[in-house]
């Protein structure tokens, strides 16, 4: 299950990258968020059992499930932008620090982080440095290869605040479920009022880029379905350790589709952080 999560999340960081190119950023996330809060609505409505549940916990708790849902918005938004701006081999595996985020967050909480996941943290840095690093003069459009890298940066930052809030303070009382469900009301509803002001901004786009849109939203919810599955039926670091796999997926995929070509320091950078990310999931 943890394979399949990676490979469906891996699907899912390609494919926005293309949507967003083709239909623009706002709109690509928008739709998404659209699809994806259809289906998540017609599995409440199949299961009800889920919202009944999630109705007993406090107003609180539902207060920073809307926070958690409005940072996995700015999230998304980051990584549509990055995905648009630059080369998927170096986005990916740069979102995946999200997981140093976290690990960060819970230990100003109070938790206890050992040196090892220091030493993850401080290689990861290591390879976001690296990897934004342009030695070959001829790239063409650096500025935005570096824009793409902040808003790489930019989008784990989101993500992480938004995994720490809901592990820490959601989940246990909303459920996966309707969490998700949160996430997408509530990224529908800021994505509405963006897409109203761009031209067109909620026209049905071409065929084959309903494909492509319907084929993101999907692998995405895939690839959380089987992150959960995995969860409840096994051992939650291992799924998470081959989840992570995801950024590389997205690179190999880059490199396949659009023959994107990085520098051997990049390269360096990019595989720094690949095992960073690795090994602090591992011991988180």
């Amino acid at each position: 299950m943890g394979l399949l999560a990676a490979l469906l999340w891996g699907g899912t960081d390609f494919l926005v990258g293309v949507n967003a190119r083709a239909v623009g950023v706002k709109r690509a996330v928008y739709f998404g968020q659209a699809l994806g809060f259809s289906i998540m609505s017609l599995l409440l409505i199949s299961f009800p059992v889920f919202i009944l549940r999630a109705m007993a916990a406090p107003l609180e708790t539902w207060l920073l499930g809307v926070v958690a849902a409005m940072l996995t918005v700015a999230g998304a938004l980051s990584l549509s932008k990055a995905f648009a701006l630059g080369k998927a081999s170096i986005v990916a595996p740069l979102v995946t620090t999200y997981g140093v985020v976290t690990t960060l967050l819970s230990w100003a909480a109070g938790e206890y982080i050992s040196l090892l996941q220091l030493a993850c943290i401080a290689l990861c840095v290591i390879g976001v440095t690296l990897s934004s690093i342009h030695s070959e003069p001829q790239v063409p459009h650096t500025a935005e290869a570096s824009s793409s890298i902040a808003f790489a940066l930019l989008a784990a930052a989101f993500y992480g605040t938004s995994f720490w809030l809901q592990g820490r303070y959601v989940l246990h009382a909303l459920g996966p479920v309707t969490m998700l469900w949160l996430a997408y009301l509530i990224g529908l509803i800021v994505l509405v009022a963006i897409v109203l002001r761009v031209d067109d901004g909620l026209k049905i786009p071409p065929l084959k880029n309903c494909l492509t849109l319907t084929g993101a939203s999907v692998m995405n919810l895939g690839g959380f379905s089987a992150f959960a599955w995995g969860a409840v039926a096994g051992s939650v670091s291992v799924v998470t350790v081959i989840s992570t796999l995801s950024g590389g997926i997205a690179a190999i995929l880059g490199f396949m589709f659009f023959k994107e070509r990085l520098a051997k320091v990049q390269v360096l950078g990019v595989m720094l952080v690949l095992v960073g990310a690795f090994i602090l999931h591992l011991k988180t």
